[in-house]
């Protein structure tokens, strides 16, 4: 039985086993980027702005997740940003809190294995809502093999906003932005059920029915 572990970068340690995988992915793997052993601070800890976890298999690297926290919305210029025609960039910004999901990557030799992607992002949903934001925001990209935008769009409840041409990562694929409302994300994995929803919620559904209370939406039961 293999054992998973989510543990958020907080020191040394944790560092250079996150490094390890963003080496294994965006270096060895895809070649996205060249200054892998600069992703992550010196001397990780806690921070306003960001946060980076990192899962382990049998204690071994498998994953990793970067969050940071009140991204801007407009995207630089040279990005090429195409937002959709109902976008309102300033009401999404006055409206909602957005955390934005970058650097997911799994190693290849665990990619099967959908509880890791599923154990860390458990642990940025616990980490965010505690935090008290409202939406996700993330890029994925169109046609590569590994993008995650079925799974994002019709489990979880991605919507596409927008799209842009480039970005931080030597990646020729289109970007396509994706967000998500939180709670209603939940309560749309709360209603298909399934392992997803049991795994992905297992130890917060007390926190996410609190939060269902306080905005005044309604659970499916």
């Amino acid at each position: 039985m293999s054992r998973i572990r989510v543990r958020k970068v907080v020191d040394e340690a944790t560092r250079e086993l996150a490094l390890e995988v963003i080496k294994g992915v965006y270096v060895d793997e895809k070649g996205w980027i060249n200054d892998w052993d600069q992703q992550i601070p010196a001397s990780p800890g806690f921070e306003e702005s960001l946060s980076w976890f990192v899962a382990t298999v049998n204690g071994r690297p498998a994953g990793i997740l970067r969050l940071v926290y009140d991204p801007p919305l407009e995207l630089p210029r040279h990005f090429k940003v195409t937002f959709n025609p109902d976008i309102d960039l300033a009401e999404l910004s006055r409206d909602c809190r957005f955390v934005e999901v970058g650097r997911f990557g799994i190693l290849p030799r665990y990619r099967r294995n959908f509880r890791v992607a599923l154990r860390l992002m458990r642990s940025v949903l616990r980490e965010v809502v505690m935090r008290g934001y409202s939406h996700f925001i993330t890029d994925v990209y169109e046609n590569e093999v590994h993008s995650p935008f079925a799974f994002h769009t019709r489990i979880l409840g991605f919507e596409v906003i927008g799209s842009h041409l480039y970005g931080d990562l030597n990646c020729s694929c289109t970007r396509i932005i994706l967000t998500l409302d939180i709670l209603k994300g939940y309560l749309r994995l709360k209603r298909q059920g399934g392992s997803v929803y049991r795994i992905l919620t297992h130890g917060i559904r007390g926190i996410m029915k609190k939060k269902l209370r306080e905005r005044g939406l309604q659970s499916p039961y």
